[in-house]
């Protein structure tokens, strides 16, 4: 009789792994943005335009793109955040849910939008973290992840409200909203699987 355990990272491994990870992620942020500046801006074009066809499909590519260093700046900070505490549950885990919701964000941002509009950002993922990170401890009942959830709902959430709120003609609120929805979807659904032992007879 055999038996495999699987092997785990330990947290200062996971922690140095999730910290290279957002910071790589931002730093590309800045990069694409430092592109799109020496370009005159060609690659805004690729953003979320709302109900054409075409931009439906290159839709997640908008979460990587920005107007302006200004509006990287003010995504560069929270994205860091969350995608760290995010992504110290497992990278994978953590990319698997940054991938839905970006998706879903996409898709609704494009449904909902204003007819010819287009939106750029990565404030929709951020959202999106911000609504999975606060419900995340609740369903898988773990202390400290809900811990964690009411510190950042504390700390983050009058920003988060705010921005849900259509009183700026340049933030895409419906951006914000369908992140945040499909944070909160990602977190009921997409539970951390229990540890699992391979056994071999």
């Amino acid at each position: 009789m055999a038996e495999a355990h699987v092997e785990e990272w330990s947290r200062t491994q996971r922690a140095k792994a999730a910290g290279l990870l957002m910071l790589g992620w931002v730093g590309l942020l800045w990069l694409i943005e430092a592109v799109d500046h020496a370009t005159g801006n060609a690659l805004d074009e690729y953003g979320i335009v709302a109900r054409e066809p075409e931009s439906l499909l290159r839709s997640p590519l908008a979460a990587f793109l920005h107007f302006g260093f200004d509006h990287v700046a003010a995504n560069s900070v929270p994205l860091l955040v969350f995608g760290f505490v995010a992504a110290l549950g497992g990278i994978r885990r953590f990319l698997a849910v940054s991938a839905i919701i970006i998706v879903a964000d996409g898709i609704g941002t494009w449904l909902i939008s204003e007819s010819d509009s287009i939106t750029t950002g990565a404030s929709g993922l951020v959202f999106g973290l911000f609504g999975y990170l606060v419900v995340r401890g609740f369903v898988e009942r773990k202390v400290l992840g809900v811990v964690v959830g009411v510190a950042i709902g504390l700390y983050w959430g009058a920003g988060i409200f705010y921005g849900l709120l259509p009183s700026d003609d340049g933030i895409s609120w419906q951006g914000h909203l369908c992140g945040l929805a499909a944070g909160v979807v990602t977190a009921l659904f997409f539970r951390r699987p229990k540890p699992t032992t391979a056994l071999t007879l």
